[in-house]
Formats: C-alpha cells, sequence, structure tokens
C-alpha cells in the first residue's frame, strides 16, 4: 500500500529528540475496566527503544474514570460530575501503579504529574510545572501527566486530554506529538460510514477543509475523538512540534509504525526554539530591563544563559516569568527574555555568582537570570 509506505517514512524521518505520547481509555483499559496489562508492557518497551535512541519521553495518560468506575461500581453513563471526580481519584492509584510497574520493569523511574489546562496558561503555574517537567527529564525519570479531575470539571466534560496533551509538548518544547489512538490517521471522511473514503498521509496547513474531515468519538471509555485531536495538533505545530496521529492497537505501536504502519503527520513551520524565539522577538510587550556587562552580552551572542553575575542594573517593576528587555552598555536593546526572579529579587542578586545567591536571597535560587530557552537575542533568530 503505497499510503503505508508514505506514513511510515514520514514516522522515521522525524528523529524526535523530545516526544510525547498521549494514550487514550480506549486503548489503554480492557472490556472489564481493568488496565489492559499486556498492552501497556508493550508501550514500556517502545519507551525503552526511544529513550535508547537518545529520545526524551513523556505520557500523558487517561484512563482514572474508567478505572475508577469499575473500582466503585458505577455507571460512567449516568454518575454525576461529582461522582465521575471521585472515581478519576480512585481509578489514578491504580492507573499510576500500573504505569509504575510496567516501566520499573526496565529500570525507568517514574512520575505522577496532575496538571489541568489553567495550569498551562497561568503563567507562574506554567514556570513551576516546566520546571518540574523539566528537572525530571533530566534525572532520567519518565512523567506520567493526566488531567487532574477533581478539580478540572471541563476536561471531564470534553475530553481534553489530547489538548492537554499538545500543550505539554509546548510547555517542554517537545519536537514531537504521538496521539494514539483507535484510528490510523486522518482521513478524508468518516471510514465507518465511508469505505471509499482515502487516508491523508500528510498535513502541511490545517485548514477549515481538514477540520470538517473530523468526525465524534469513537468507544465507551474514550471521550475525545477526531476533532480534538486536530485541535492538538494545531496547538503543538504552532509551537514547532511535528504531530503524528496513529493506531495505537497493537503490543507495539510505536515500534509499528517504524515497521510501516499507517500513520498521519501533522509538518510544523519552524522548530520549537526557532518558533519560540519569534514569539519572543515578536509578540510580548516588556516589563521592565536588565542591563548588562559587556560579559553578559558577549556570552548570550554565543547562545548561553543569563546569570545574575552579568547583570549590572534592573529596571522597572516584573514578576517570575514576566517579558524584560536586555540592554546593554549603552542602553541599546540586544533581546529580550522570560525572567525566573521578580523585580526586587533580580535587584538583591544583581552581579552576583552562583555560589552567593543563598546568601543573598535567603534560600537556595535558580542559578539563571533566564534560561537561554527563555531568551531572543536580535540578530539570532534560527
Amino acid at each position: 500500500m503505497p499510503e503505508a509506505r508514505a506514513s511510515a517514512s514520514l514516522f522515521r524521518q522525524e528523529g524526535f529528540r523530545r516526544l510525547v505520547i498521549k494514550i487514550g481509555s480506549s486503548l489503554l483499559i480492557d472490556g472489564s475496566g481493568r488496565v489492559n496489562q499486556p498492552w501497556l508492557a508493550g508501550i514500556a518497551e517502545d519507551i525503552v527503544a526511544l529513550r535508547g535512541k537518545d529520545c526524551e519521553v513523556l505520557v500523558v495518560t487517561s484512563g482514572a474514570i474508567a478505572i475508577g468506575c469499575r473500582a466503585i461500581g458505577i455507571n460512567r453513563r449516568r454518575a454525576r460530575l461529582e461522582m465521575l471526580q471521585a472515581a478519576a481519584a480512585c481509578g489514578q492509584v491504580q492507573l499510576m501503579q500500573a504505569y509504575q510497574e510496567a516501566l520499573t520493569r526496565h529500570d525507568i523511574p517514574v512520575a505522577q504529574v496532575l496538571l489541568t489546562l489553567d495550569d498551562t496558561e497561568h503563567r507562574r503555574r506554567f514556570l513551576n510545572a516546566k520546571g518540574t517537567l523539566e528537572k525530571l527529564l533530566e534525572h532520567d525519570v519518565v512523567p506520567v501527566i493526566n488531567e487532574n479531575d477533581t478539580v478540572a470539571t471541563d476536561e471531564i466534560r470534553y475530553g481534553d486530554n489530547d489538548r492537554l496533551a499538545a500543550r505539554v509538548a509546548q510547555m517542554v518544547m517537545a519536537d514531537g506529538l504521538l496521539l494514539l489512538s483507535d484510528i490510523d490517521g486522518l482521513y478524508t471522511r468518516d471510514p465507518r460510514q465511508d469505505p471509499d473514503a482515502e487516508h491523508v498521509a500528510e498535513v502541511g496547513d490545517i485548514s477549515d477543509d481538514i477540520i470538517v474531515m473530523a468526525g465524534g468519538p469513537r468507544s465507551v471509555d474514550g471521550s475525545g475523538g477526531m476533532a480534538t485531536k486536530l485541535q492538538a495538533a494545531q496547538i503543538a505545530t504552532h509551537a514547532g512540534c511535528r504531530t503524528v496521529i496513529a493506531n495505537g492497537n497493537g503490543l507495539r505501536p510505536v515500534s509499528a509504525l517504524s515497521n510501516g504502519a499507517l500513520c498521519t503527520v501533522f509538518r510544523a513551520q519552524g522548530t520549537p526554539a526557532s518558533v519560540r524565539q519569534q514569539w519572543l522577538a515578536g509578540a510580548l510587550k516588556t516589563r521592565g530591563a536588565l542591563h548588562l556587562d559587556p560579559g553578559a552580552v558577549a556570552a548570550l551572542q554565543e547562545g548561553s544563559s543569563l546569570l545574575p553575575v552579568g547583570v549590572v542594573g534592573v529596571t522597572g517593576q516584573f514578576a517570575r516569568g514576566d517579558p524584560v528587555a536586555l540592554l546593554n552598555g549603552d542602553g541599546r536593546e540586544i533581546g529580550r527574555g522570560l525572567v525566573a526572579y521578580e523585580s526586587s529579587e533580580a535587584a538583591r542578586i544583581t552581579g552576583c555568582r552562583t555560589d552567593e545567591l543563598e546568601v543573598r536571597l535567603g534560600y537556595r535560587g535558580r542559578s539563571v537570570m533566564i534560561h537561554r530557552n527563555d531568551l531572543v537575542i536580535f540578530g539570532r533568530v534560527k
């Protein structure tokens, strides 16, 4: 089949450095409402293979509500919202235990992270979540992320784990998002209703014509559908993250993609770093400024992070995560970035070496004033 060869080739060419895998309930939960242990074991083997190729992996998973409904003995379709939230709290324990058992067999440590869409849109919570995920990856831990169903009512009602996965990919600057579903990608029409529907191997722009191809939810346990996956693809590709929709059925779905399984690849415009730099350069109104010494200016132009020791002055009032201008000795703006300290703390540690931060602040602070991933130097956007 030519479509299979095209899709497999597209997936193999990605060479992902950091991949977010979203797993839906319809794949993870078997007909009895329990975790499909053989399937999860296969995913664990796929994660091992990806990590062996120097690819960092994050997992966004559904399944807590489905597992909890069985444990409590309630009918999901008839249950009130607060009962579903209670089921999620109960099922989350079993869900994480299943992931821990599957991955620790391969000596891979696992961390649970519960998020809502609000956590990815509120600046301070976004930075805290981003910092946590980055540290987990730095220590070779696989974050297993789920929506915090006990407080996120909209996520239960509308099934936004696809969109949450895209926000996570955006948050950690992933270059790949894999949405595993019970269908092998996008079709021109619903293949359940039209046997002549054609598979779409590659999408460059998610236009209105592409969006109308999406259908509704396909399974009892799943709450999403192709429409939510296209929304996720829009978020991720706009952040420079290539997105793949593929069939997750089968014991090694990621390996199956490399071996010829159908999928749909949504191309991103640029890389996560270049998209973020363009956003920083052109879409932010600065809240203050950091004045830099010549050494810091030279280091930034070489691609380094901004350290407190290179800052000689602070102007304006700003909070952690706010955009600030970077000024050289002549007062000319050479770049801008998202600052890791609020203005009073930034002023307190100007010219400070890393080993002096705790004395100045009274706590062990961050070693950088602005991380290189959170700044753009004019003339260096790539």
